[in-house]
């Protein structure tokens, strides 16, 4: 079945997803390669060797004629040999950049003691800003910025890091001038590192006093957009870690198995530039130096041919970091509504998706066959305080969270997944999971409308996610039906109250709440399995994301927009 597929997709070009897209949006690909001079990890990855790889990617790019983004630590930056080479890529027109995880020479050259195993330790309390102190986090950032323009005459535009801290980059914003910045993907306990809950796809301005958070305000954003790095698999990257194990990775990255197969990465490229978007879909391909060439030149011998061929047919834009920063602040003064999809699975498990995101919330709605289920909601607030703003890590591990509603990763096992799936009630209490056929994903207005037929009934259930709503309908007036929220039964869930309008809980300590302009909530926590449901009122279901007000956000910051999808 699997061979079936990749010949149908490439034969047929997926013309079926691509007549569903309507309206067309910017897609766009960043090449980002990061560069170290240090890889105390294994004695055959010498500083040579290190060098070599990166001249490698460097020509890699340029025969297809493309333009990229180097980003240097310290290391890199102080050794001679890459100084001249990224002379020469500026004047390719590429961007040089910093990546922002902290070695021995970095700190020593600011006067502070280092305090890791080795010159560079990945270790979060050692290789990363928020192992030390806001006095300190300022006398790195001045000590590599002063270094960058010594060796360029000039300062970066670009930072990036595996995650940063707010303090660090509203100092490099104000002070230096950084444009862009781009961050990991979400991912659990990976390297040590969990990012969870965040804007999924693309970029977003983040909170004054949490990087991974996106603001909600201009007051309470800096002034930067960040961006997901790596090219997540939207299928499959959220499920490889679920019930909190550490996830694998599912990206383009050019390491991982499948980009380096011609049939998995035009499948993805199809869904970046095929499938229905919102705003604009974007993707990061490219690789850090430390994996060295021999490891992933297949990968990028797979992946380039392809990219230059939509780039041909205008499919396909391919930029620097810091051009698609600038256009993305010039086009928007806060975070925007984005959405990307798939529409075909390269597995047999028939799946589907679609991930929303917004300055107020992200959802994903999966398909598995002819099953339907909401399989993440997570709210954003501004005013929630990262552990590392004011506070140094002292772990060897870091954790950035947002608000969870629904968490199909960490509240579930391989055998019970969390899901919000859609049901009947018949006269006896008994309900029933409602089954359909296949989705139709449009833009409708500044939000995304989906429309899933049901199976031995006549209708469909409509979903529309706007920038501060989701609303679910169904067209049959006289079905009975209701929202659940399944769990695994040893999930710790964060409510705290289930009241019939408004849910209430509290992720870390700070509180926050989700409320329904139309439907009711029943707490079904007495339930093995279960969390809760959601009544309709008339037909209708509507969340209002915008209403997590426990940390002081007024009525004035609410968006009221109307559904629509009656």
């Amino acid at each position: 079945m699997k061979r079936l597929f990749f010949i149908l997709l490439a034969c047929s070009g997926m013309m079926g997803a691509a007549a569903a897209r309507g309206k067309d949006v910017p897609r766009i690909v960043n090449f980002i390669n990061f560069v170290r001079d240090i890889e105390p990890r294994s004695e055959s990855i010498t500083p040579q060797v290190l060098y070599e790889t990166t001249k490698a990617e460097a020509d890699a790019i340029h025969q297809w004629g493309f333009k990229g983004t180097w980003l240097l630590q310290y290391d890199a930056l102080i050794d001679e040999r890459y100084q001249p080479m990224m002379k020469e890529e500026l004047l390719h027109g590429c961007e040089v950049g910093g990546w922002w995880e902290i070695t021995q020479p970095h700190v020593e050259a600011a006067g502070l003691k280092w305090r890791g195993r080795y010159p560079w330790d990945w270790h979060a309390d050692k290789g990363f800003a928020v192992g030390y102190t806001q006095e300190e986090r300022k006398l790195l950032v001045d000590t590599f910025m002063e270094k960058f323009r010594q060796v360029f005459g000039q300062l970066p535009h670009s930072i990036g890091s595996w995650f940063i801290d707010a303090y660090s980059l509203a100092y490099m914003r104000e002070r230096y001038g950084i444009e862009g910045c781009c961050i990991c993907r979400d991912q659990v306990g990976t390297d040590g590192y969990t990012l969870w809950g965040g804007y999924w796809h693309g970029a977003y301005y983040p909170s004054r006093v949490n990087a991974y958070m996106p603001a909600q305000t201009r007051e309470g954003q800096i002034d930067l957009p960040i961006f997901r790095m790596l090219g997540s698999d939207p299928l499959y990257q959220y499920s490889a870690g679920v019930g909190g194990a550490v996830q694998s990775v599912c990206t383009m990255e050019p390491t991982y198995i499948n980009a380096q197969k011609p049939e998995w990465v035009r499948w993805y490229l199809q869904c970046q530039t095929g499938d229905p978007a919102l705003g604009y879909t974007y993707f990061q391909a490219g690789q850090e130096n430390s994996f060295t060439w021999d490891v992933f030149r297949k990968g990028y011998e797979v992946q380039l041919p392809q990219i230059a061929e939509l780039e041909k047919q205008g499919r396909l834009r391919v930029e620097t970091l810091i051009e698609t920063a600038r256009q993305f602040r010039k086009e928007n003064p806060v975070t925007p509504a984005n959405a990307c999809t798939a529409l075909n699975d390269y597995t047999d498990n028939l799946g589907r998706t679609i991930w929303f995101g917004s300055r107020f919330y992200r959802a994903n709605i999966l398909w598995e066959g002819d099953r339907m289920g909401i399989r993440d909601i997570h709210l954003f607030d501004e005013h929630m305080e990262s552990d590392y703003y004011h506070r140094v890590c002292t772990s060897n591990q870091c954790i950035y969270m947002t608000l969870p509603v629904v968490d199909g990763c960490l509240w579930s096992t391989a055998q019970d997944m969390a899901s919000l799936r859609f049901f009947t009630l018949d006269g006896g209490g008994r309900i029933t999971e409602l089954r359909g056929g296949e989705p139709v994903i449009t833009q409708k207005g500044d939000g995304m409308l989906v429309r899933w037929p049901l199976k031995e009934r006549r209708g469909e259930i409509r979903l529309l996610m706007n920038e501060s709503t989701l609303t679910a309908t169904c067209t049959d007036k006289s079905l009975g039906w209701l929202m659940q929220l399944n769990v695994q039964p040893r999930a710790q869930l964060p409510f705290r109250e289930i009241a019939s309008r408004s849910l209430t809980a509290s992720q870390g300590g700070f509180p926050y709440r989700l409320t329904l302009r139309r439907g009711t909530f029943e707490d079904m926590r007495q339930l093995m399995g279960c969390a809760f449901r959601i009544h309709p009122k008339k037909g209708r279901v509507e969340m209002d994301m915008a209403s997590s007000r426990a940390s002081g956000r007024g009525e004035e910051n609410r968006l009221r927009i109307d559904s629509g999808i009656d």
